[in-house]
């Protein structure tokens, strides 16, 4: 949801971090994702996924204070490149230079350029199988923070949409995770359920978004009303 109260709520728990997902909902526009940076400052991080590998929305993300950007659909090194270009300043790369929040609307300019290339992560999403293939090459390009595996993308490349649990699917994601392991490069997932997390972190995934605010909702949600049905 882009609700700066929703996610304000969140970060009182003491989440470590955020993901705003600009990919797939129609809601979450850059003035929203804003909103939401601002709301949770100083307690949570936040880690904007854009719609895609796209230089308007990268600079936006990151301008508006996010900590940092997730790309999606990185395919080769092609790819890479034209992320780190667009989402880190020169030398490394050749970000676009405004007087935005991120730079306290000017009283920070000077120490934000300063810091941005280290203090800003650029995430690769690691969804297709093409990618996979890659890695190599794509793991090759300085610049890059993290990756970011997407189980179902990648399984839909492999003609197995939504079977994410398929031996080959499965392969696949653990062929990424050695990867980034050998590089020396964090490596993120999503895990609809706090057990599902703690699998992913056994197998070696560093950072989770677990379950969304709908999804923990509803759930809650459904657990009261189930609670409340019981021996009526």
């Amino acid at each position: 949801m882009a609700s700066p109260e929703v996610a304000e709520a969140l970060a009182i728990t003491g989440v470590e971090w955020l993901f705003l997902d600009a990919e797939h909902s129609p809601v979450m526009h850059p003035a929203a994702v804003q909103s939401i940076v601002q709301a949770v400052a100083g307690r949570s991080y936040t880690l904007v996924r854009v719609p895609k590998n796209d230089e308007t929305w990268i600079k936006s993300a990151l301008d508006a204070g996010a900590d940092g950007v997730i790309v999606p659909h990185i395919k080769n090194a092609e790819d890479v490149e034209c992320a780190v270009g667009w989402a880190k300043y020169p030398p490394l790369g050749k970000r676009s230079v405004g007087i935005t929040r991120a730079h306290s609307y000017g009283a920070d300019f000077a120490g934000y350029l300063e810091r941005a290339n280290a203090a800003t992560a650029l995430v690769l999403q690691i969804e297709d199988i093409e990618a996979v293939e890659a890695l190599p090459e794509i793991l090759s390009i300085p610049g890059a923070d993290a990756l970011f595996i997407g189980p179902y993308d990648l399984s839909g490349s492999m003609g197995r949409l939504g079977e994410v649990q398929d031996p080959d699917v499965q392969e696949a994601i653990e062929t990424v995770v050695a990867a980034s392991n050998r590089h020396g490069i964090p490596i993120g997932a999503f895990a609809a359920t706090a057990a599902g997390a703690k699998a992913e972190v056994k197998r070696g995934i560093g950072f989770i978004a677990v379950g969304t605010d709908l999804g923990h909702l509803t759930g809650a949600v459904a657990n009261s009303l189930a609670t409340l049905s019981e021996g009526s």
